[in-house]
């Protein structure tokens, strides 16, 4: 009697597991081997891959196919593969078929929790020993590998390489990202951003994107999905149509993008355009309202077949996948009252039947699941849709080689992932984006120390008990990795310095001693860490307004002290280049872009007159300066 084609794939899944334990644990004495055989190169579906997509998309069942199109997350840093948060994911990938894992973080309240490259890597390959078929492994790539992991190129936000405005640095930094992305297992980047910042006041983008200029984040787009493809990364224009003309996050509510049809042809479609004319492989949408294009305010893009079917694919003519932003976020799942159902499976099918081929981060993962399910086997979906889209999301596996191989050689990760040349072009890119906004002539360059002579060394004379160079590093919270390079390239430069860490949750009994110091001191040096999200609007005495971050103590603080100092205070934005808008009488303003380290070793590089970056401001600051504008950097020492 022969054996049914359920128990064939069952024999041959076990099977699997079997033979994949044994090449993983192989693996170490054929690394150099691997390496070799397995580079990855310019992604390409092959004539063999093609038929691989194929030839499994007719082997899967219903079920199997439903679970081919959901995504959930994975962390690195799990304590071990029988713990139960591990478990919980074999367990979802076995159950549901899950065809895509997204990377995850935890956090605390100190940040983020970066894991280790090799820590990545080796979750990689569990996931895929526990999987049926190959996955793929997403992650938000915006600033290359670091936005997940520790240890690796601190690159900064895409908004300082807006600032430096060079497509081949983009395409270098592309190519950068996806090497150190297949060398940690995976092979899909959730970026880049698409958005065009034309808000000054949006809370998602900011930093995120490249700037406020359709055609200049077009380019960079375009490169970026260049340097990516070619070297075996998958990538996604995102968020469309477009979510830098909005002032609400979609992670709380529902955001809306108010421009009629001629200002999304102008500004929004531009960068989308040029990331198909690249050949880029997903486009991940907004969970937004578009009333340009879809008159029914409950029907967001997410879930809208105007906007997805008719004018993502059709009038743009996209092909390849379409995933939809977390289902998780609260700016769709509160369209769907909960007494009628579960929202995220209703949230699911529409955003199915809408053109979505990827549904991402499902709250409730058996709800839309058996939604999907049900809905087909119900006609309300036809199969033949759900086939579509598996038939796109298989090919995509075969692009990047999963039909041949899916572990990755974790005797190489270290090696790959923390390149000096990589390392260096990282730190390259953060001096090259500091921009000089302002200058009042009375601050910059500072002065070094000098080096003391013996007499003066010998003379016995106690050192001044104030300090002439004040350091305040403010944050409405700060992170535990946040100020340790500044501190460090400051203190290398004037070992006098005194440095402040003033986190606004939990620093507020200082703010009398650190505005005493600044004003003893000769000059005063403020870092300020405004994250993108710190955009947002706000009640002050019964009117709505727009805050550009720091509020709270952190705010009071820096008041404080361009109240009383404001002619020896130099204040350096790292993040958001807004922030001049809540407090406009700064004199002198140096924008970094970014809170990676090395933007914090680029501001000092800047304040000492060490570098004289081209960087110019990529985005306009209402009443301060337009795009495209810096200052130069002054070289010589201002009169005291």
């Amino acid at each position: 009697m022969g054996l049914s084609k359920r128990t064939k794939r069952e024999v041959l899944w076990t099977t699997f597991r079997i033979v994949s334990s044994l090449v993983m644990s192989w693996s170490v004495g054929f690394a150099q081997v691997k390496v070799e055989q397995d580079k990855p190169g310019p992604l390409r579906l092959t004539k063999e891959g093609r038929k691989w997509a194929e030839r499994t998309l007719k082997g899967l069942s219903l079920e199997e196919k439903v679970g081919q199109m959901l995504q959930v997350r994975y962390y690195a840093d799990y304590k071990d593969f029988d713990s139960a948060e591990y478990k919980h994911v074999r367990d979802e990938l076995q159950k549901y078929y899950i065809g895509s894992v997204v990377f995850g973080m935890h956090f605390n309240n100190s940040g983020p929790l970066r894991s280790s490259p090799l820590d990545a890597a080796r979750v990689a390959n569990q996931l895929q020993s526990d999987s049926k078929l190959p996955l793929l492994l997403a992650a938000d790539l915006e600033r290359g590998v670091a936005s997940r992991l520790s240890d690796v190129p601190a690159f900064p936000w895409p908004m300082a390489f807006g600032a430096v405005d060079d497509a081949n640095e983009v395409e270098h930094f592309a190519a950068i990202t996806a090497q150190e992305a297949r060398a940690i297992g995976v092979q899909w980047a959730l970026a880049p951003v698409a958005d065009v910042n034309s808000n000054p006041a949006n809370p998602i983008n900011n930093t995120r994107s490249f700037g406020e200029d359709p055609e200049q984040v077009g380019t960079l787009v375009a490169a970026f999905i260049r340097g990516a493809r070619a070297n075996g990364l998958l990538v996604t224009a995102k968020h469309f149509p477009g979510n830098g003309d909005t002032s609400i996050d979609s992670h709380r509510t529902v955001a809306s993008v108010e421009g009629d049809a001629a200002h999304l042809q102008k500004v929004e479609f531009p960068p989308f355009k040029r990331a198909i004319e690249a050949d880029v492989d997903a486009v991940l949408l907004a969970h937004a309202r578009v009333p340009a294009l879809e008159p029914d305010p409950e029907r967001i893009t997410t879930v809208s077949s105007k906007v997805v079917s008719e004018v993502l694919k059709g009038q743009l003519g996209f092909t390849g996948v379409v995933l939809t932003d977390a289902l998780e976020m609260r700016g769709l799942t509160k369209l769907y009252d909960p007494q009628k159902g579960s929202p995220t499976a209703r949230a699911a099918v529409d955003a199915v039947k809408a053109g979505s081929d990827v549904i991402m981060l499902p709250t409730d993962l058996n709800g839309a699941f058996h939604g999907i399910l049900e809905a087909v086997r119900s006609g309300e979906i036809p199969e033949s849709r759900i086939d579509e889209s598996v038939r796109k999301i298989l090919e995509m596996k075969a692009s990047v080689g999963l039909n041949i191989s899916r572990f990755v050689d974790l005797e190489q990760v270290s090696a790959l992932t923390s390149r000096h040349e990589d390392m260096d072009f990282a730190q390259h890119i953060a001096d090259e984006a500091v921009t000089l906004v302002r200058d009042n002539g009375r601050m910059l360059p500072l002065r070094k120390a000098e080096v003391s002579s013996p007499s003066t060394r010998a003379s016995g004379i106690d050192p001044p008990t104030k300090h002439d160079l004040v350091a305040i590093l403010l944050a409405e919270a700060l992170e535990s990795r946040h100020g340790h390079e500044f501190e460090r390239a400051l203190k290398s430069r004037r070992p006098d310095a005194k440095v402040f860490y003033f986190d606004g949750r939990i620093s507020s009994a200082m703010a009398p001693e650190l505005l005493k110091s600044a004003n003893e001191a000769e000059q005063v040096v403020i870092i300020t860490y405004v994250v993108h999200l710190a955009s947002r609007q706000i009640m002050l005495d019964g009117k709505l307004v727009s805050s550009f971050g720091l509020l709270g103590p952190s705010g009071r603080l820096l008041q404080q002290v361009l109240t009383s100092a404001p002619e020896k205070t130099v204040v350096v934005a790292l993040g958001s280049p807004y922030l001049i808008e809540s407090f406009p009488q700064i004199q002198t303003y140096i924008c970094a872009y970014a809170m990676a380290p090395t933007s914090e070793i680029s501001a000092v590089k800047a304040l000492f007159g060490e570098i004289q970056s081209r960087g110019k401001l990529p985005v306009t600051l209402p009443g301060v300066a337009s795009r495209g504008f810096s200052l130069p950097w002054p070289t010589q020492q201002p009169s005291q």
